[in-house]
């Protein structure tokens, strides 16, 4: 029994006692330093202090019991391997003290270096460096600096202007150049700023200085920097942080001596290559610094040849064994080259592709791991066009980055003007307050839309993201003024015709235009450009990698659209069906008239005629959408929201008649629209007459979308093509509603099809919560179902959309309430149980029940995650999003033993 309480309770591991594979419990630079030291790789002797230490320590506030003795153990080994004594004046044992969480975190402590020296052991140093004062001198006040900024939250400011004083005393910009007297003097200036900030002389008992540098690393897991770092990664906050202990190597020990960090290939290109960078006579913090240039590490063989040798042999050695790209920091002491720190290393997006398909090419790895490596996040990165990075401008604003890519153009501030100019072959930035489906023409015709106000979920941009347009929304430093034409923005004013440029990446507003870099990704998906036959190896990497995601994934993925044009885009990006068409859509424009008549028909016959009048053009629709999808699904939602959306503004039209009145102009029409709106008037529309209720209200509406459906299929089946609709009822809460519209749907079919061989199917949209929770009920009259996730969160949650992101949202992520919007990542604990309840009880009830998703998760990598797990048969999102969809859908069928993806 005490052995067990032993083992339960160590705390402690030397570098001889880990692995790679313990990262929860060492960390992962705990966990890799012995790695390498199992390698036989020279690492300096030293040990890890572990993640569970800390959390014991972070729920106590204390040290747990038994943790410093085992430190003092830990530590005489460390000694009696080295010969020396931590902080012996005559010949001192120096260690730095590093955190080392499982994930690398900026925002965790920075190492502290040489703790144990003191006033008398820097002496002692001195003479074990053969008499190099300066070498002593120079790693004490490293040791204050550090210490008291990362330990003791001095103001590191205050350290560097002290450095930059004795520099200037001495006349010179290169602190090489200070010899062993002006480091004693700039130790002495240090401790006078270590106790203005403390309150207390620095530390001279050497252990002191490690028992505080580790009690340090342990609280900087709980930092504000640390905290905010993993709300935005997604790490979870309750793994805590190892420490690192390590026996001091030097690289200040003259010019035999030097630091620096090396990648086994280049972590941008992904290239096989050398590199990296070295610096002569400088310890590590110096070339992450920036106070001295560094030069190539290729330099390095004319430097220190041995060392170089060394050092590629070692790197080879542990890429093959990593079987990634490392990156690796080490330090040479007189000649003598030691391992700090190897870990898989972070990379771009192409690098990432292009660093698989050669690990695949090498035998390193095989295809699912290849597949494992890359992400959805990372191709989306591939496929928007962005700015050249070597031209310098300056934003003159930041909004939310809605819908990724670079665009410039003239400014424009209506959807005419936007329409007219790419009309005359002109680029153009729409830039609106907020758009509206108004506004639908003009953001097709504009590179990319810019508002003032709204979020990621705001109408601008949904539908940007839907076409592939970039945007930004809520920009509000722009004061925008549509009838004056212009927007004033950091004091100066912006005209219509004026370039902008804009990242929806970033969010960033640049005034010029920026040079735009076209995606090669992107032309490959439309089939511009062949993987087979393109000296590209980013292309090859991506195709090779897709191809084989394609062929592992389950679940299928479908597309939202709503016309021909961009159902043939989504088909070139490997769609494999329609899984929203949105009818609203068709509604605008020219046809809106219609609308008017129908919304205000006052007899059946006027409503009849509207309605004989929409069905043609709605028929028009169909036919160019199940052509474009020949032999795939096309599931078409009939109308969903409230129709008082497709008439004027209730304020604005009643502004217009009063003022008509006041000319004394006829204003009979506009009255009677201005009655019909007020009796349509809702206050919260999104909970009122919409979706099926509005069906079930306006006799013939969803007959008339119904019939055109209908005939359409039959009509492109009739002329050699193959259409396969699926007719999707939307906001159903319960199965009368469902049952009431089939009933009527069924007989407009038989009618219609015939024996015309045209199968339609007749299923619902879950979007509210009552439906998932009766899904047993409704899948008796329904033959698939499709998870509205945008309305199933909003409803779930009870926030709207259209306003919650601007008023609270950003203080729900600063206080990690939310890790991520629920709008863009699927909330699994909440909505998706909804989701899973839904699918279980809906197959339970319909065996073979067909189950999918159009909300904009569909198209988010970790919802498609969570859609593959539940078991729906497909996705659905925009088309751009069509390829992530396909690629996230393939990691999602795999399984691995492979690293988490980067």
């Amino acid at each position: 029994m005490a052995a067990q309480e032993t083992v339960e309770h160590k705390y402690v591991y030397d570098f001889a006692e880990g692995n790679k594979d313990l990262k929860d419990l060492l960390g992962g630079k705990g966990a890799n330093l012995a790695e390498m030291t199992n390698l036989g790789l020279p690492v300096p002797p030293g040990f890890t202090i572990t993640t569970e230490a800390c959390k014991a320590y972070l729920t106590t506030g204390r040290e747990p019991d038994g943790l410093a003795a085992q430190i003092e153990a830990h530590l005489e080994s460390l000694e009696r391997e080295m010969g020396r004594k931590l902080g012996d004046p005559q010949d001192p044992l120096l260690v730095s003290v590093r955190s080392g969480a499982k994930f690398s975190m900026p925002g965790m402590m920075e190492t502290v270096l040489n703790v144990g020296l003191n006033d008398r052991s820097v002496v002692g140093l001195s003479a074990q460096a053969g008499g190099n004062d300066r070498f002593a001198w120079d790693s004490y006040r490293r040791l204050i600096q550090m210490f008291g900024k990362t330990v003791c939250e001095v103001p590191g400011e205050e350290f560097e202007h002290a450095l930059d004083d004795a520099k200037r005393a001495k006349g010179t910009q290169n602190d090489l150049d200070l010899d062993a007297d002006d480091l004693r003097g700039l130790v002495d200036a240090y401790k006078k700023i270590f106790a203005k900030h403390t309150g207390r002389e620095f530390p001279q008992e050497p252990r002191e200085q490690l028992d505080l540098a580790i009690r340090a690393v342990f609280e900087s897991w709980n930092a504000e920097r640390a905290v905010v770092y993993r709300r935005q990664e997604r790490i979870p906050a309750d793994l805590g942080t190892a420490v690192n202990v390590v026996a001091m190597v030097f690289g200040n020990l003259g010019a035999d001596s030097g630091t620096g960090v090396a990648f086994t290939r280049d972590p941008g290109s992904g290239a096989q290559g050398i590199y990296g960078d070295y610096l002569a006579n400088a310890q590590g913090e110096d070339v992450v610094a920036g106070i001295r240039n560094t030069v190539p590490l290729q330099e390095l063989e004319q430097i220190d040849k041995k060392s170089y040798d060394e050092l590629l042999d070692y790197m080879a050695r542990l890429e093959e064994h990593y079987k990634d790209l490392c990156d690796i920091e080490f330090t040479i002491e007189r000649g003598k080259l030691w391992m700090l720190q190897t870990r898989v290393g972070k990379r771009t997006a192409a690098a990432a592709f292009v660093i698989a398909g050669q690990l695949v090419d090498e035998g390193l790895i095989d295809l699912d791991e290849a597949l494992h490596r890359v992400n959805g996040a990372q191709l989306a990165q591939l496929m928007f066009p962005r700015f050249r990075l070597d031209h310098e401008f300056q934003p003159v604003a930041k909004g939310i980055g809605a819908s990724p890519g670079a665009a410039s153009g003239k400014v424009v501030f209506t959807s005419a003007r936007a329409v007219e100019l790419a009309a005359e072959g002109e680029s153009v930035i729409l830039v609106r307050r907020e758009t509206n489906p108004d506004d639908l023409n003009g953001m097709i015709a504009a590179k990319g839309i810019l508002t003032s106000r709204g979020g990621k979920t705001s109408h601008a941009a949904v539908v940007a993201r839907g076409m592939g347009k970039t945007c930004v929304s809520g920009a509000d430093e722009l004061d925008v003024n549509v009838p004056a034409k212009k927007f004033i923005v950091a004091g100066q004013t912006v005209t219509e015709g004026d370039i902008v440029s804009i990242d929806g990446t970033t969010g960033k507003v640049y005034l010029g235009e920026v040079p735009v870099m076209p995606s090669e990704v992107v032309q490959y998906f439309e089939g511009s450009l062949d993987p087979e036959h393109i000296d590209n190896p980013l292309v090859r990497a991506v195709h090779r990698i897709m191809t084989h995601a394609d062929e592992k994934r389950r679940l299928r993925v479908r597309t939202n659209a709503d016309t021909g044009a961009d159902a043939a885009r989504a088909r070139r990006f490997g769609a494999e069906g329609i899984g929203l068409c949105r009818t609203e859509h068709m509604f605008l424009g020219d046809r809106r008239e219609l609308v008017e008549r129908l919304i205000l028909a006052s007899t059946d016959e006027e409503r009849e005629a509207a309605l004989a009048a929409l069905l043609p053009l709605q028929r028009e629709d169909f036919i160019d959408i199940f052509r474009e999808m020949d032999g795939l699904p096309v599931t078409v939602r009939l109308i969903d929201p409230p129709l008082h959306e497709f008439l004027p503004p209730l304020e604005q039209l009643a502004v217009n008649v009063a003022v008509a009145q006041e000319r004394g102009e006829d204003v009979a029409k506009e009255e009677a629209l201005l009655a019909a709106v007020r009796r349509m008037h809702e206050e919260n529309p999104m909970l009122g007459l919409r979706g099926v209720r509005l069906g079930l209200v306006i006799p013939g509406l969803f007959a008339m979308q119904v019939r055109a459906i209908a005939e359409a299929a039959v009509e492109v089946t009739r002329s050699g093509g193959s259409a396969c609709p699926e007719i999707m009822v939307p906001l159903v809460g319960a199965v009368q509603e469902l049952e009431t519209v089939r009933a009527e749907a069924e007989k407009i079919i038989a009618e219609v099809v015939g024996d015309s061989g045209v199968e339609v199917l007749i299923g619902t949209m879950i979007e509210v919560p009552r439906a998932a929770l009766t899904a047993g009920q409704i899948a008796e009259a329904a033959q698939f179902f499709s998870f509205g996730t945008n309305d199933l969160t909003q409803m779930g949650w009870g926030f709207s959309r259209d306003d919650v992101e601007g008023a609270f949202f950003w203080r729900y992520l600063e206080l990690g309430i939310f890790g991520i919007s629920p709008f863009e990542s699927i909330d699994r604990e909440g909505v998706g149980r909804l989701v899973r309840i839904a699918a279980e009880e809906g197959r339970a009830a319909r065996p073979g029940l067909k189950l999918g998703v159009c909300g904009e998760h569909g198209g988010d990598p970790d919802s498609v995650h969570f859609f593959h797990e539940v078991g729906l048969d497909y996705v659905s999102c925009s088309p751009f999003r069509v390829p992530v969809a396909r690629l996230e859908a393939g990691r999602a069928a795999i399984t691995t033993t492979g690293s988490d993806s980067r």
